[in-house]
């Protein structure tokens, strides 16, 4: 882990030497991009990493003060890249500095540990995302105009908060990937982790290039609403093996914003987009509103869906099993019960008065004198 010191320093640029340092090195990478501001030679190369790229002006009105919006474009990889490295520092930052200090007082084993980071983590992220998201909703009237998600489409022109969020979420998912050999993930997490990864990657890339923005930030939002008492929960869980209430009410909320997702991502394909005045399609325009790319997006968030709830089945059906078991083991336990002491019974003399195969006389007299009498 970055920020770390260690008694014994590997090779230069060896696996455990990039490992352990790899948000010092991030972290020039990034100062190097912030130097560039100081130049003018660098300064306009400096500012399409760190910037918002893309802004548009518009007068709503003729009263009213001009509005900046901001569309997508190629330059936003580049700022999309200078927010992967600082993604990067801050993951080592909330690991070397919360995660490690509980995982020393929790002393948890090499598996629980492992997904302890990983719940942290995210946690984190999602808690962010979260309260990011509600607050850009919250200024669009959702709650009130459900409609907004597919009326005057495309919508090719994003306030800066939505762009932001974008590019934040997209910057995050990014790094993730890195972090897998950054965190020396076990080789049989990976794949799991890669499976939600790419999948991140994908939806919200698509919903940013495809001018579903606002469809996108509505279907994150209680996702990640789930996703962070799932993550809290499995903290408590460590931290406690008996704190378990919270996965009840997760798996409740997991099946509302399933059900929620393809609610409004039927709505939005099926009905919404297809009854909307600018139907065709046209990369100038931003346009991507055919019958094609529509039942291809439903299809793509349909498959996820369902995807995971077979997960989730799964994980509730092994819950129960080992529930069941559980249970089944104290059954056992409490109905079987301790044979009685023995009680040690009087041996009874043995015939000719012996005893424990001894002959005991009866004559008290002592030896001399049974022999003096025998003479």
């Amino acid at each position: 882990m970055g920020f770390r010191k260690k008694n014994k320093s590997p090779p230069v640029l060896s696996h455990e030497f990039v490992i352990q340092n790899h948000a010092d090195m991030v972290s020039c990478l990034a100062m190097i991009i912030l130097l560039g501001l100081m130049f003018e030679v660098t300064a306009k190369f400096a500012i399409m990493f760190i910037t918002v790229q893309y802004n548009v002006t518009q007068v709503l009105d003729e009263k009213s003060d001009p509005v900046n919006f901001y569309q997508y474009g190629p330059k936003d990889v580049a700022t999309v890249f200078f927010y992967l490295l600082i993604a990067v520092i801050l993951h080592a930052l909330i690991q070397e500095y919360i995660l490690d200090k509980m995982n020393r007082r929790l002393h948890l084993s090499k598996t629980k540990h492992s997904k302890f980071n990983e719940s942290g983590q995210l946690a984190a992220f999602y808690l962010f995302s979260f309260i990011w998201g509600c607050s850009i909703l919250t200024a669009e009237d959702f709650a009130t105009n459900p409609t907004f998600l597919w009326e005057d489409y495309p919508h090719t022109h994003m306030v800066f908060q939505v762009k932001f969020f974008y590019i934040c979420q997209i910057a995050y998912w990014l790094h993730a990937l890195p972090e897998l050999y950054f965190q020396k993930v076990r080789k049989e997490d990976i794949p799991r982790q890669l499976y939600y990864i790419c999948l991140y990657v994908v939806h919200i890339t698509g919903a940013y290039i495809l001018n579903l923005h606002r469809l996108g930030l509505v279907l994150l939002v209680p996702h990640y609403l789930v996703e962070l008492l799932f993550h809290a929960s499995r903290l408590f869980y460590f931290s406690d093996e008996n704190k378990q209430k919270g996965f009840t009410l997760w798996a409740l909320l997991f099946v509302i914003a399933r059900l929620l997702t393809l609610t409004l991502s039927v709505l939005t394909f099926g009905f919404g987009l297809p009854r909307t005045e600018n139907q065709g399609f046209s990369l100038a325009e931003g346009n991507f509103n055919v019958l094609t790319i529509r039942m291809t997006c439903l299809a793509a968030i349909c498959l996820t869906q369902a995807w995971m709830m077979w997960k989730f089945i799964n994980f509730q059906l092994k819950k129960w099993r080992e529930h069941s078991q559980n249970q089944a083991s104290k059954k056992k336990t409490t109905t079987t019960t301790v044979s009685p002491k023995s009680k040690p019974h009087k041996r009874e003399p043995t015939r000719g008065g012996a005893a424990n195969g001894v002959v005991k006389s009866e004559d008290k007299t002592s030896p001399r004198a049974r022999k003096a009498k025998a003479s």
